[in-house]
């Protein structure tokens, strides 16, 4: 069962790298400075087998496009590891991990009306 999870998740990565908002700046969310705002828009394709392995973690573990993440804090003093809130869940990423994650700085966040 865990080989066909993968594999769905693999081939989700495919599409998630080779997929990506029209007009819409990203940067590495390793430049993403503290306590912003940002939205995930794709994950950068993979250069070796180990980034592919980076990737399918930080999917598994919820940095899909469209998901909100703010970074928390970063470590001193070279800002290496990085505390990144996705959802309600704060991960440590280091900076390469972290530049393999695109986003696009968002505003305020919508209110819901009444």
């Amino acid at each position: 069962m865990r080989i066909i999870i993968i594999c769905k998740k693999l081939r989700m990565l495919r599409n998630v790298e080779s997929t990506s908002p029209e007009g819409q700046l990203d940067m590495g969310l390793e430049t993403l400075p503290v306590q912003v705002d940002a939205c995930v828009t794709r994950l950068q394709p993979a250069g070796d087998p180990q980034d592919q392995d980076v990737l399918l973690r930080l999917l598994e573990i919820g940095f899909l496009p469209g998901e909100r993440v703010r970074v928390v804090a970063r470590g001193f003093p070279a800002g290496d590891p990085m505390a990144v809130r996705v959802g309600n869940t704060t991960f440590a990423l280091r900076a390469h991990e972290a530049s393999l994650i695109r986003v696009s700085k968002t505003g305020a966040p919508a209110k819901v009306a009444p």
